[in-house]
């Protein structure tokens, strides 16, 4: 566990760290409503995040993923053709830039709100090594009084050093009073649809 002070001026973080921050036992002293995490394993997509940094609005992270012959999506996607889905690629994106809002302390619980182009020129097989993720973040802003964060970022994706798929103009919120901490009991979010504003 870190102090959440640590936690904030951290420019990388190992798996263990990272795993720990999709169980939320990352930080030993959180403050009130930090609370969105990653998500946990199978469908973290992220093993170590080497570097992540802000300069303002602006920002950048470079993360990777060792690919494991045995992932859950190989198994299935697609019997006779194994191949990792490239919506996982966009998803670790967005993962990553949820992390990103929490480090630069947003509050709340993390949503993928969408992206403009994508674009595939290879894939990730079973016997490949290792997925690079760079994302560089065009805006990050922190919205007034109510701890939440909204951030825009444009992401590379490289697969054993060859760039495979960029996606641009993804992003991610962080926002108070969504979680269903209570599943799988019915209550206040455990039905989906709009999010109120």
């Amino acid at each position: 566990m870190i102090k959440y002070q640590e936690f904030l001026s951290r420019d990388h973080f190992n798996f263990e760290e990272i795993l720990a921050a999709s169980y939320g036992t990352l930080i030993s002293d959180p403050p009130p409503h930090l609370d969105g995490r990653l998500p946990t394993p199978p469908f973290l997509m992220v093993d170590r995040i080497l570097k992540v940094e802000s300069d303002g609005k602006h920002g950048r992270i470079i993360a990777e993923q060792d690919i494991r012959m045995d992932a859950w999506y190989f198994q299935c996607h697609f019997i006779g053709d194994p191949v990792q889905p490239g919506c996982l690629c966009v998803d670790a994106v967005w993962q990553l830039l949820g992390f990103y809002c929490l480090w630069r302390g947003a509050l709340g619980y993390g949503r993928a709100l969408g992206c403009g182009d994508i674009s595939f020129s290879g894939q990730i097989r079973p016997f490949n090594k290792c997925v690079r993720y760079e994302i560089a973040v065009r805006r990050y802003a922190q919205l007034k009084g109510s701890g939440a964060a909204i951030v825009v970022g444009d992401g590379k994706v490289f697969v054993d050093n060859e760039l495979i798929a960029s996606v641009q103009g993804a992003r991610t919120g962080i926002f108070k009073g969504i979680g269903y901490t209570d599943y799988p009991n019915r209550s206040q979010n455990s039905i989906g649809g709009i999010m109120a504003k």
